[in-house]
């Protein structure tokens, strides 16, 4: 769904000077430059050499810090990455201003192509989750296991709480929430998030919180953090009009990896309704409820999500060639996409250069 406004894309050499992205103890950070974008990828060294590759895919307004609890907590079976996509974290905007959902799983995929890690275990939260979902289903090639946590899917009947998120893709709207929060402080907008994101906000630590209030300073100096935020929010709420095989949840009928589902009883954003639903439409899925947890549980519940994943890849049979887990053994290493995407980045039937902002 093709958007009338001009993309917000302030030329790199005029970009403010703003503080570096925090790293924690094991990680590091590198940039990868794409074709139309430039990806700021977090990883770690795993416990040793010859483990199978992961990688995590943020939600709206987060970034690959979103999974810096739960990664150390997989080194032992996994070699980590995390992503920022497209105009988050530390990554610049895409070049075309494109922030649909096939935009966002357009840059994994060809992360994923350059890089030749695939396939690869690849966790998504939220926004995250409806891009791997598509990416998984157009590139089976790809993707070894698919772990989903508060997967962003279409509801019909969308909490109430979750309404002032999606309002952020309306026009005009990002104008008037800044005029009205001009005042606000960092903390303020931290605090509100948490508990928006949050089962629990109590269980934001002093110095987890600290951190965040740091990140969040950075990003409100970035002239494009708002333009990011409501053509993601944009290209979401398009997402879930999308009916027939473009739809989300007949891509998640598509998709063949093992897929573990993780939904939080207190998640003010997804609807814990639509675990359920999510089990169903995946064919090969197993569900993780936390009651206690919110929107993010890879970072309130790290331990019991990677517990999770370590029993998925137990059942799912870790130690079978890669053309086993990936359901077709004539699309695994050759390059031939699935699903009728294009070799030219198109992802289902989409134009390759289709530029929604959303």
């Amino acid at each position: 769904m093709p958007s009338t406004e001009p993309p917000s894309v302030p030329p790199a050499n005029v970009l403010p000077k703003v503080a570096a992205v925090r790293v924690a103890d094991g990680e590091r950070l590198r940039s990868v430059h794409l074709p139309g974008i430039t990806l700021t990828v977090r990883s770690r060294r795993p416990a040793r050499e010859g483990l199978p590759p992961a990688l995590y895919v943020h939600g709206l307004g987060g970034s690959s810090l979103n999974w810096s609890a739960l990664m150390p907590l997989l080194d032992d079976v996994v070699h980590s990455e995390a992503l920022d996509l497209p105009g988050f974290g530390d990554s610049p905007p895409p070049d075309d201003g494109g922030y649909s959902i096939t935009s966002h799983a357009r840059a994994v995929v060809h992360h994923l192509d350059a890089s030749g890690r695939g396939p690869v275990h690849l966790f998504g939260n939220s926004l995250g989750g409806a891009v791997v979902t598509r990416v998984a289903a157009v590139r089976p090639d790809l993707v070894r296991t698919l772990t989903l946590v508060s997967p962003a899917l279409p509801e019909i009947r969308v909490q109430r709480s979750a309404v002032p998120t999606g309002l952020l893709a309306l026009p005009g709207v990002v104008p008037l929430f800044n005029r009205l929060t001009r005042e606000w402080t960092a903390e303020q907008r931290v605090r509100g998030v948490t508990a928006l994101c949050y089962g629990d906000p109590g269980r934001v630590t002093p110095e987890g919180l600290r951190n965040a209030v740091e990140e969040m300073e950075r990003r409100l100096r970035l002239p494009y953090f708002w333009d990011a935020m409501a053509r993601s929010t944009r290209g979401l709420v398009n997402a879930y009009t999308v009916g027939g095989q473009y739809g989300l949840w007949r891509q998640a009928e598509r998709v063949l990896a093992p897929t573990l589902l993780v939904y939080g009883g207190r998640d003010q954003l997804v609807g814990h309704r639509m675990a359920q639903r999510a089990a169903r439409a995946f064919r090969d899925s197993r569900l993780l409820t936390l009651p206690d947890a919110g929107h993010v549980a890879m970072m309130e519940y790290p331990e019991a999500v990677a517990t999770a994943f370590r029993e998925l890849l137990a059942d799912t049979a870790e130690t079978a060639a890669p053309s086993d887990t990936v359901g077709t053994a004539d699309t695994v290493g050759t390059g031939k996409p699935a699903g009728g995407e294009r070799t030219d980045g198109a992802v289902d039937g989409e134009p390759a250069n289709q530029t929604s902002g959303g």
